[in-house]
């Protein structure tokens, strides 16, 4: 997963637009804008952000998207992205306005429901004025016309994240923020959606995206690729990678169906990057024994050059890696399907409930697999903890202390010692209903560490867990060994 945070500035709270920001307001005249502000509208803007506790705005308020279609003609010769987003959203109440989270880039037109809208830009936030006002409940459309070079995202722990050009093409990531730096949307893990992403490139470069490849047609010595994706997604595990990949394809046998596997990988990867690979019908297997049925209708990977992203990403379907993964890293991100993905977080504050289920997948692989069991694995942490590890005590695992650190130790490792934990307080079969019952509960949907907690005492009513949520997820520096 990506270990990146993006701080941006807060929006002043709605008011009568100054005459600087009308001049600003786009193509569609500043008298409109004007009159906007001055009554005459039964609905209410909706918020520039959805108040999460470590990427206040992020995400938008007032609506839910329900679809993404985005149309995207990409040159890497001059870095030039051209894009049409159609976005279909349900409004939450009655909206005389909306934002959009966008980062850089050109807006050419916006219009809502086929009607030209007034928009705005302020900083990350594309306000949004449909002619007409939204009721609560309805079912909209927007459409937003872009361009321009998108920008890399450089976050306060160094790593790169948004849309980082490569030799051949590009490599598009989102966690948590950077996909407002190639398509216009509600960017917060909360608002989950289906995608139709469109991508044309010049002949003879592939393009991968998530979901399913629904369309491939070539033109004019262009190629368009068509990705689908029917299961919600958030906008952090988009992806998107443009450039010189061999393409593979198969299948694995699944607990409900033969599921198709696509793989791309550059060519300096694909030697060592297939042999590494070859292992994904086996680790699927044993991850649906252990975590219950595959939420998705396809897997696979995308192995692109190591100096294209510093890190691996979740990214739904087919995981990213920079450079041929280990087989445990492979075991990591495929876990992160069911954790993190299909049952997402509501906020990033609950970001332990990605890295800690995928962190001790990875024990559990080397338990059954001849490696150190878990328990080793934990005494090793705890036992070293003041020395090797010191960093692993530095906060709780639910409680980090700001979005530099979300992706920090205590979230991955000491993540996987409260699941630890609670196994050896449950015993092996309740743990194990446990965890599948998680990823089936909340299959496709959001939860937090409240919800978690309670699932698990709702698990094991017999059992306290007092002790073990306040040392071990909540609390401060190292707790006790029992």
């Amino acid at each position: 997963m990506s270990r990146s945070v993006l701080v941006v500035q807060a929006r002043p709270t709605a008011r009568v637009p100054s005459a600087a920001r009308i001049l600003r307001a786009g193509a569609c005249g500043a008298l409109a804008l004007a009159l906007t502000a001055c009554g005459g509208v039964h609905g209410t803007p909706g918020s520039s952000g959805v108040r999460d506790p470590y990427f206040p705005k992020a995400g938008n308020g007032g609506y839910d998207v329900t679809h993404y279609a985005l149309d995207l003609d990409y040159d890497p010769d001059d870095r030039h992205l051209t894009g049409t987003a159609e976005i279909t959203a349900r409004a939450g109440k009655d909206l005389s306005a909306f934002d959009l989270d966008l980062k850089g880039l050109d807006v050419e037109r916006v219009s809502v429901e086929g009607k030209r809208a007034r928009w705005s830009r302020n900083g990350q936030e594309l306000v949004v004025r449909p002619h007409d006002d939204l009721d609560e409940g309805e079912t909209f459309r927007i459409t937003v016309r872009y361009s321009g070079t998108p920008q890399t995202i450089t976050d306060p722990d160094g790593s790169e994240e948004g849309w980082l050009p490569t030799d051949a093409g590009a490599l598009a990531l989102g966690e948590p923020t950077g996909s407002m730096a190639w398509f216009p949307g509600n960017h917060h893990p909360s608002d989950k959606a289906s995608y139709d992403i469109s991508v044309t490139v010049p002949e003879g470069l592939e393009a991968v995206s998530n979901g399913e490849l629904a369309e491939r047609s070539t033109r004019e010595g262009r190629t368009t690729f068509h990705w689908r994706t029917a299961e919600p997604m958030a906008s952090h595990v988009t992806a998107l990678a443009i450039g010189d990949y061999d393409i593979a394809r198969s299948t694995v046998t699944t607990t409900e169906d033969e599921l198709p596997v696509y793989t791309a990988l550059t060519p300096s990867q694909a030697g060592p990057g297939r042999k590494v690979l070859a292992r994904l019908p086996e680790i699927m297997e044993w991850a649906e024994y252990n975590f219950g049925p595959y939420p998705f209708s396809s897997t696979g990977a995308i192995v692109s050059g190591k100096e294209d992203a510093a890190y691996a990403l979740e990214t739904q379907n087919r995981p990213v890696f920079p450079g041929a993964p280990s087989t445990e890293l492979l075991v990591h991100e495929l876990a992160h399907q069911w954790f993190g993905n299909s049952v997402t977080p509501k906020s990033w504050r609950d970001m332990w409930l990605n890295e800690g289920f995928a962190t001790y997948a990875e024990w559990l692989w080397e338990e059954d697999n001849g490696g150190d069991s878990a328990q080793e694995t934990f005494d090793a942490l705890y036992d070293h903890g003041e020395d090797d590890h010191e960093e692993l005590w530095d906060f709780p695992p639910a409680k980090p202390t700001s979005a530099a650190h979300i992706s920090d130790s205590p979230v991955y490792e000491r993540g996987a010692m409260v699941l630890h934990k609670i196994r050896r307080t449950v015993g092996d079969d309740t743990f194990y209903d446990i965890v599948q019952g998680w990823a089936d509960e909340h299959r496709h949907g959001n939860a937090d560490t409240a919800d978690f907690t309670t699932y698990v005492e709702k698990m094991a009513p017999d059992e306290d867990f007092t002790a073990l949520w306040k040392d071990w997820l909540y609390g401060d520096g190292r707790p006790e060994r029992p």
